[in-house]
């Protein structure tokens, strides 16, 4: 009669589920302040650090991450964006941004945050990270020592790793969120009746900044990246075939939906990435569930209309992080209030979000009554002082103390 040998196990304080912003930034905080952790991380290192991802970041995330010395490549390398243009009509309308609310984007690629962020916990601070993980599950959540299990992806054996607390930050199809038992959590969802075809071009950017095309045939944009790879967006068909969209299309279309006068040419360049993207939120409530706290993608999933979704990832990260390292200083209030304070931020910004969706996309509705009052706003907006600067705040993100 055969006996299953027991799990390897290993013990820490905190078991971390996912190496994106999100994680990673918690992993710093928590070695920084000498609090045991342990990273896993389905990807290797290589993946993560080149996955294209979102590449605005507010300044009050900048300069809390700034705070606590994790942003030093980041200001040295980041190039800074305060105004962007919407074009419709024929017409260029520029919303100087950082001049209404005091505040700028900074324009840094989600892969080079990354980078950045395993440099520091991994490299300088030596802190632990297992890539490549299978077959990640989670226990006992609601004990006192959960753990989460694994695969080991060379030698193909199971092990264990019990804690304290995880954080799931695993994002939207990870295996955090599905751990949470049914009818424990109340998840809400938004789909916003439309999808992006999201490009990536190998060419210098057309405009200095963001430019939204609003047009009948569809949404575009055009958003600088780097020296020389520029981030486009079209509007297309829920459920497009980004197959369907070849060089010459896409670049036809988008030298239609951005096309204003006085405007220059667009630089084209090979399309290196052509993704469809169906536009919905969800919000997951609370975000923790005994011992497992949620944040990032993992608890929340904001539609790139606003360039939202990476700066919550951080806000969830820093106050779990800080609540933690309080912790095991003897204070559990940041703990007991975490979901709570992410939410507000949350629905502050998913409401930002489907108001600029309805502006973007009115046009090309085929709906009267939405296609007026897209362009009611867009007067509003372009006519008042206290309009714009309403706007603009918002835009840039709400100030954060953190």
């Amino acid at each position: 009669m055969s006996s299953t040998a027991p799990l390897p196990v290993t013990r820490t304080r905190v078991v971390i589920v996912g190496a994106g912003p999100a994680g990673l930034t918690v992993a710093n905080l928590l070695r920084t302040a000498g609090v045991d952790c342990v990273l896993l991380e389905a990807e290797s290192r290589e993946f993560i650090e080149q996955r294209p991802r979102a590449g605005f970041m507010e300044e009050w995330a900048v300069r809390a991450l700034a705070r606590r010395g994790l942003a030093d490549r980041l200001l040295e390398r980041a190039g800074t964006q305060g105004e962007f243009e919407f074009r419709f009509d024929g017409e260029r309308h520029t919303m100087r941004t950082a001049e209404l609310s005091g505040r700028r984007h900074f324009v840094y690629p989600q892969p080079l945050l990354v980078t950045d962020l395993v440099a520091s916990y991994v490299d300088r601070a030596g802190g632990e990270v297992r890539f490549g993980v299978r077959e990640v599950a989670l226990h006992g959540i609601d004990s006192d020592r959960p753990a989460v299990s694994y695969t080991d992806p060379v030698t193909g054996a199971r092990h264990r790793i019990e804690g304290d607390f995880i954080a799931g930050c695993d994002g939207a199809r990870g295996v955090s969120r599905a751990a949470v038992p049914d009818g424990r959590a109340v998840l809400t969802r938004h789909d916003h009746g439309v999808a992006w075809l999201a490009l990536l071009a190998e060419a210098p950017a057309s405009a200095d900044g963001v430019i939204f095309g609003i047009h009948e045939r569809g949404f575009g944009a055009h958003m600088a990246r780097s020296d020389r790879v520029t981030r486009y967006y079209l509007q297309v068909a829920p459920g497009e075939d980004a197959g369907n969209w070849s060089h010459d299309r896409v670049w036809d279309e988008l030298r239609v939906r951005l096309a204003a006068d006085g405007s220059p040419p667009l630089a084209e360049g090979p399309l290196i990435e052509k993704v469809v993207l169906d536009m919905h939120n969800y919000v997951v409530e609370p975000m923790v569930f005994g011992r497992l706290h949620l944040a990032g993608d993992a608890a929340h999933l904001v539609a790139p209309i606003a360039a939202k979704g990476m700066n919550l990832a951080i806000n969830d990260a820093l106050l779990l992080g800080d609540a933690l390292i309080a912790h095991y200083q003897g204070d559990d209030s940041g703990l007991a209030g975490y979901s709570e304070a992410c939410l507000r931020r949350v629905w502050q910004y998913l409401e930002f979000s489907q108001w600029l969706s309805c502006v973007l996309h009115g046009a090309s509705s085929g709906d009267r009554f939405r296609a007026g009052t897209a362009r009611a706003r867009l007067r509003r907006l372009l006519g008042s002082e206290s309009a714009a600067k309403a706007f603009a705040g918002l835009y840039m993100g709400e100030e954060a103390d953190l």
